[in-house]
């Protein structure tokens, strides 16, 4: 039976390594997922059910178009977040096919879990996202390839962030998420 650290952990992995047999690891059969996305940065499909759907989309999909990808979960759940956890997020990563766009983007996680420790429910709210041009790959990839992965708090995350003005928008909420 997976910890809600255990399952929040392999998404992560399962996702920022194209992994799609992990989601059966940490993912009910029967999840759903919900997307609320702020910016126009980005698209996703509000919702997708089931564990076929949910892997196709996180995974599958997510991994023919983007590479580099570092996710990071602001804070760890507590042994009190058994049923349901909620979180900030960070996450960087490049388009595929050409590098660029360069995607830092930033918002929440809302985990819920069945008692057999597994995901049945996740809202990914996706509040920043910034297209940053593949000439800065190198300096936020090794600004993102040098936090604690994948649990990395917002002030170890500002501690070396990058000085690209693009990037203001992401500095302010974590920030506000300390």
């Amino acid at each position: 039976m997976p910890t809600p650290v255990e399952a929040v952990k392999t998404y992560i992995l399962a996702k920022d390594g194209n992994r799609p047999f992990l989601m059966r690891q940490a993912f009910s059969e029967d999840i759903a997922l919900e997307m609320v996305v702020k910016t126009d940065a980005i698209s996703f499909p509000s919702t997708a059910s089931g564990l076929n759907a949910v892997e196709e989309l996180l995974v599958r999909r997510f991994n023919v178009e983007y590479e580099n990808i570092y996710t990071f979960c602001l804070s760890q759940p507590s042994e009190t977040d058994r049923a349901r956890f909620q979180c900030h997020w960070l996450v960087g990563m490049s388009a595929k096919a050409t590098g660029q766009p360069l995607r830092v983007g930033c918002g929440r996680y809302d985990w819920h879990f069945n008692e057999h420790g597994k995901v049945v429910r996740l809202v990914i709210t996706i509040e920043v996202m910034k297209a940053l041009s593949g000439a800065e790959l190198d300096g936020v990839m090794c600004w993102l390839s040098s936090l604690p992965y994948p649990w990395c708090s917002p002030s170890q995350a500002l501690l070396s962030f990058p000085p690209q003005h693009d990037l203001r928008e992401v500095e302010a909420y974590l920030k506000q998420a300390q």
